[in-house]
């Protein structure tokens, strides 16, 4: 997988990916991050990228030509046009299922803003996606780019040391993820739940599974009415939440 960010600070972005299971990946070959500084293709001795807003208003806009000049270099040897992502709050919500999306793409080009934002006319040259990590505003788009980055990695092939594991997470079939427990099987009085340690596989998934349901339920309630349940959990949640109630 190869990702292009296009931004004001290259350094941040590879100075964190550098790091941990990406950094890992990075050096294995397993991912490829560039980080594109826009000011270089800026056309004025001063290197600047942003100028005033027609129209009037607060703060500064970024320029079109120089992002076009970036993206045009970066993209000209690309087998066919990349999806370009702008990270904005006026995207659409970043969810696991974008991640396993865009996973499935040799090349991602993500577009970081900053200042106001963006002129409009490049975004509709280049941008295919708009897409924000949540309903807040950041000084730039460097943060979610690496959050994208991030969560997409995880499931190119030979990135986690164990593939498997991501594929038992939190929104798997919109269940948040099963309580997990290590050694020791104590810890101030509070116990490994006995099912853990009985050796019984399929009593561990089952329990795991019914797991998953009630934190579901309890923490993410919306994420819950796009599960698929059977009548036998549905059983089990409505016993347990009850019970609660009665509490």
């Amino acid at each position: 997988m190869n990702f292009k960010v296009l931004t004001l600070f290259p350094d941040m972005i590879l100075n964190t990916l550098k790091t941990s299971i990406t950094g890992r990946a990075m050096e294995s070959g397993c991912l490829n991050v560039s980080a594109y500084d826009i000011r270089d293709y800026a056309f004025n001795k001063h290197k600047s990228v942003d100028d005033y807003p027609y129209g009037g208003g607060a703060g500064m806009l970024m320029q079109a030509e120089p992002i076009f000049q970036a993206y045009q270099d970066i993209t000209k040897e690309s087998k066919e046009k990349p999806r370009c992502i702008y990270l904005t709050p006026q995207g659409q919500t970043f969810t696991q299922k974008m991640a396993e999306e865009f996973a499935q793409e040799e090349e991602l080009v993500l577009l970081c803003g900053h200042y106001e934002g963006i002129d409009e006319r490049v975004l509709e040259e280049v941008v295919t996606d708009y897409v924000s990590i949540g309903d807040y505003v950041l000084t730039g788009g460097e943060l979610p780019a690496m959050i994208l980055i991030d969560a997409v990695s995880r499931l190119i092939p030979g990135v986690l040391h164990n593939d498997a594991s991501a594929e038992f997470e939190s929104f798997q079939e919109n269940l948040l993820e099963y309580p997990h427990y290590s050694r020791p099987e104590e810890w101030r009085g509070k116990k490994v739940p006995e099912v853990l340690l009985s050796g019984h596989h399929l009593r561990i998934e089952e329990w795991r599974r019914e797991q998953s349901i009630l934190r579901t339920a309890l923490r993410r309630p919306d994420l819950l009415e796009k599960a698929d349940l059977s009548e036998k959990e549905q059983e089990f949640l409505g016993k347990n939440l009850a019970s609660r109630d009665e509490l």
